[in-house]
């Protein structure tokens, strides 16, 4: 892949919208909850901490209309509705489960790093 000015990302490139797509923290800890089989919406809220309602079923909508996510109603009384991941969204399991190990080693030293930024700017 080239890094010259104008190949990578460019405004209409399928690449990049793809990134903004997943780019999201929502749509990266969605996905990465669903990778381990199909949710209900309740059990997405409780599973992803901090995530309101309203706003997990914006991030569902979106990966669903990308071809990441698919919504399985069940003809029960009352109805059940599942979410899981697509043939496109598991290809996404790997990446981001190794973006989350990465997460996990390294946050405390990025917190750290956060904290001491905002006290030298403070101290500005």
């Amino acid at each position: 892949m080239s890094l010259r000015p104008g190949t990578v990302f460019l405004s209409d490139c399928p690449a990049r919208s793809a990134i903004e797509i997943i780019a999201s923290k929502w749509a990266v800890v969605t996905i990465f909850a669903l990778s381990k089989g199909p949710l209900r919406h309740g059990e997405l809220v409780e599973l992803i901490g901090g995530v309101s309602r309203k706003v997990l079923t914006q991030t569902l909508r979106r990966l669903q209309a990308s071809g990441l996510v698919e919504r399985r109603v069940y003809a029960e009384a009352p109805p059940r509705v599942e979410y899981g991941l697509t043939e496109l969204g598991r290809s996404l399991e790997e990446p981001i489960a190794m973006l989350t190990e990465w997460a996990r080693s390294n946050g405390e030293a990025v917190a750290r790093s956060r904290e001491a930024g905002i006290q030298a700017a403070d101290a500005d």
